[in-house]
C-alpha cells in the first residue's frame, strides 16, 4: 500500500481525454493487455457522455484507479453495467476497490437506478468475496468463455469464464451487507475454489489442474442455476480458500424485477 493514508485517495469523476487516456495506461499496469484487448480512450468518452459512469481515485493528482460503467437495458429496465475497475497493485488491500463500488452506488442511485451488474472471474477468491458477502451482490448466470481468449497473463491461458453479479442497491440484501450485519441463509451447496488455483494458473505443468476445477465449478454453477438456485454467499477460510453457497433467493422481498 501507498505511504499515503487511505482518507487521502479521493473518488471523483473523470472527464477529459487526459484522464480517460490514463485509464487506457492503468489497464496495462493492472492486466498486462495487448493493443487488441485495451479499451480505448474514445470509450471512456463515449461511457461518460451518454449516462454512463467513468469514476477514478486520485492519491494527489496522480489517478490510481478507477472504474467504467455503461448503460444498459434489460427486461424492460434500465440498469448500469460496471464493465471495468483498476487499482494499482500498491493500493490493493487497503479498501479501495470497495470505495470504487461505493462511489458507483452512490451516482447510480441518485440518478434514478436499481441495479448494478457485472462480471467476475468465479476463480478469483478475493474478489468473489468482496462483490458477494461484502458489497451483498447475488449471482444467478454463468457465461462460459465471455471474453474469449485473454492476452493477461493473469488469466493463466485458462477460458475466460464469468460469473454475472446483480447489485440490488436499495435491497435489505445490500443495506445489510453495506453495514457489515450478516444475513440468515438456508444454504444448500457449497463450491470449493482452493488458494492454490493460483499458482496453478500460472505454472505451466500445473494448468491442468486449474482447468480441471474451473470446469468442475463451471458444471456445478451452472447446474445449480437451472435449478433455481442462486449464489448467496461467499466464504473463506485461514488458508485463503474460497466457497461459493447456493440457496434460494425472491426477487419479490428484495425489491428486484427479476
Amino acid at each position: 500500500m501507498s505511504t499515503r493514508a487511505e482518507d487521502a485517495i479521493e473518488i471523483r469523476p473523470l472527464t477529459t481525454l487526459e484522464q480517460f487516456e490514463r485509464c487506457v495506461v492503468l489497464q496495462l499496469e493492472v492486466w498486462g493487455y495487448s493493443d487488441g484487448d485495451l479499451i480505448p480512450r474514445r470509450v471512456f468518452l463515449v461511457a461518460q457522455r451518454i449516462g454512463g459512469q467513468v469514476l477514478g481515485a486520485f492519491d494527489g493528482e496522480t489517478i490510481i484507479g478507477f472504474a467504467m460503467a455503461l448503460p444498459g437495458y434489460r427486461e424492460g429496465h434500465a440498469y448500469l453495467h460496471s464493465h471495468m475497475l483498476a487499482v494499482l497493485a500498491e493500493y490493493r488491500n487497503a479498501g479501495l476497490g470497495r470505495r470504487l463500488k461505493l462511489a458507483q452506488r452512490e451516482d447510480a442511485i441518485a440518478r434514478g437506478f436499481d441495479l448494478m451488474e457485472w462480471t467476475f472471474d468465479p476463480l478469483e477468491i478475493k474478489n468473489a468475496h468482496l462483490n458477494i458477502a461484502r458489497l451483498g451482490a447475488i449471482v444467478r448466470r454463468y457465461k462460459p468463455d465471455f471474453y474469449g481468449p485473454s492476452s493477461s497473463p493473469l488469466q493463466g491461458g485458462l477460458p475466460t469464464d464469468r460469473l454475472y453479479a446483480e447489485w440490488w442497491l436499495r435491497s435489505p440484501r445490500v443495506t445489510k451487507a453495506l453495514r457489515g450485519e450478516a444475513e440468515t441463509m438456508d444454504v444448500l451447496e457449497r463450491i470449493a475454489v482452493p488458494h492454490s488455483i493460483y499458482e496453478w494458473k500460472q505454472d505451466p505443468e500445473r494448468r491442468d489442474l486449474a482447468r480441471q476445477v474451473q470446469t468442475a465449478n463451471r458444471e456445478a454453477l451452472q447446474a445449480a442455476f437451472d435449478r433455481g438456485l442462486s449464489v448467496v454467499g461467499y466464504e473463506r477460510n485461514a488458508e485463503g480458500d474460497g466457497a461459493f453457497l447456493t440457496g434460494r433467493w425472491k426477487p419479490e422481498e428484495q425489491g428486484a424485477w427479476s
